[in-house]
């Protein structure tokens, strides 16, 4: 796994963060050292799978970068009739998650796709996973991509969706950005590296309170919506339809 050390060194201009080819050559230990729970997200994607995948039905990755979490509800699901569609909008994301995935799955029903998200036709899906994704399209966005998802999906599907959270109370806003920061730290990031990351991220990631992802998610059509998963600032839902 290479490490992560892109903002080690001043950078003279920073520019929006966007997902290229040096970030995805870093990217399974940035997410690892910057995404307080993400491993035990990643492994009980799995168990979810298990519960709502199914047969004869489609399973989306959307923001699916290198195919983690198609991975691990692939290792749980070995039904063939179920097929995985991972998107991602980075050629640099696509590719290596196609390597990925051949070598762990190699007879795997995978379909990798680089387009936007929002451009995709979701159809005939019984799971549905967003891992830290919608954060980062624009907020008058994000409905419509949540009732495209509702649309396509079976009864009794479900959609998974992870994001960092904001907090409206000032104060505990500062704590848990206080503890995010000591998590990079104690992860071995510098000052300097948290606060480039920080700075060329500000523009691009726009996080959501708990409440608005929930009612959301209600507007978006889906009767049962619940948090079940946070670690610090950052958080995953389970919405179902009836």
């Amino acid at each position: 796994m290479s490490k992560d050390d892109l903002f080690a060194k001043p950078q003279p201009q920073l520019v929006d963060f966007a997902f290229t080819d040096a970030v995805a050559d870093v990217f399974p230990d940035m997410i690892r050292r910057s995404v307080p729970g993400y491993d035990t997200v990643i492994a009980l994607l799995g168990v979810l799978a298990r519960q709502y995948a199914q047969a004869d039905s489609r399973v989306y990755d959307l923001g699916s970068s290198l195919g983690a979490a198609t991975l691990s509800m692939a290792q749980q699901l070995r039904d063939h009739s179920i097929d995985f569609i991972c998107v991602d909008n980075s050629s640099a994301m696509t590719q290596r998650c196609q390597q990925v995935l051949k070598r762990h799955i190699p007879n795997g029903n995978v379909s990798i796709i680089c387009d936007d998200i929002q451009s995709i036709t979701i159809e005939n899906a019984s799971l549905v996973v967003i891992n830290f994704t919608l954060q980062f399209l624009a907020p008058e966005q994000r409905l419509g991509l949540l009732q495209a998802i509702y649309s396509g999906l079976r009864s009794g599907g479900a959609l998974v969706l992870s994001e960092k959270l904001k907090f409206t109370d000032k104060t505990e806003q500062q704590q848990f950005t206080d503890l995010h920061y000591e998590f990079k730290r104690a992860n071995g990031y510098s000052e300097l590296e948290i606060s480039q990351k920080r700075s060329a991220l500000e523009n691009v990631l726009i996080p959501d309170s708990l409440e608005v992802h929930k009612k959301r998610l209600t507007q978006a059509g889906f009767q049962q919506v619940s948090q079940w998963f946070q670690c610090l600032n950052f958080a995953s839902f389970l919405a179902v339809k009836h």
